[in-house]
C-alpha cells in the first residue's frame, strides 16, 4: 500500500514537474513549446502540437488551481515578494550581473517552479508546522 506521508522526497518530485512543465512551456535555449509553436506558424501547425499544447494547459491548470487553492491570493504575493526581493538582492550583490537576460530569464523560470511546488505542497507543509488539516472538497461534493 502506498504512503501518504509527505516528505522532501514528495516535494522533490512536485518541484522535478514543475521545472519540466515551466521550461517545456517557454525557456530561452530556443528548445520549447512556445518555440516549437512560432516555427509552427512558418511551417504550418500539426496535431502533435495541438496535443503538447493540452498536455501543458492540463499540466498549468493542475498547478495553478492546486497553488491557489493552496496559498491563496495573499499567499502568492506573499511567495512572489519573497522570490522576487531574492533575486533583487543577488543582482544587486554583484552574485548575477544585471544585464544577462538569459540567466535571469532561467532564474526566474527557476523561481516560478519553486511557486508551483510550493503550492502544490503548502498544505501537506502546513499540516505538519501546524498539525491542521485544511480540506476543499468534502464526500458530498465528489458524488
Amino acid at each position: 500500500m502506498a504512503s501518504n506521508r509527505f516528505n522532501l522526497g514528495s516535494f522533490f518530485v512536485r518541484l522535478f514537474f514543475a521545472f519540466i512543465l515551466v521550461f517545456a512551456t517557454f525557456n530561452p535555449s530556443g528548445y520549447s513549446f512556445y518555440d516549437w509553436i512560432l516555427k509552427g506558424m512558418e511551417t504550418g501547425f500539426e496535431p502533435l502540437m495541438a496535443f503538447a499544447g493540452i498536455v501543458l494547459l492540463i499540466g498549468w491548470v493542475v498547478y495553478i488551481r492546486a497553488t491557489i487553492t493552496s496559498l491563496g491570493l495573499i499567499g502568492l504575493i506573499l511567495a512572489f515578494a519573497f522570490f522576487g526581493t531574492l533575486l533583487w538582492m543577488v543582482i544587486d550583490w554583484g552574485f548575477i550581473p544585471a544585464d544577462s537576460i538569459q540567466i535571469i530569464t532561467y532564474i526566474i523560470l527557476s523561481l516560478l517552479s519553486m511557486v508551483l511546488a510550493i503550492g502544490m505542497s503548502w498544505s501537506h507543509i502546513r499540516r505538519r508546522m501546524s498539525g491542521q488539516v485544511d480540506v476543499n472538497e468534502t464526500d458530498d461534493d465528489l458524488t
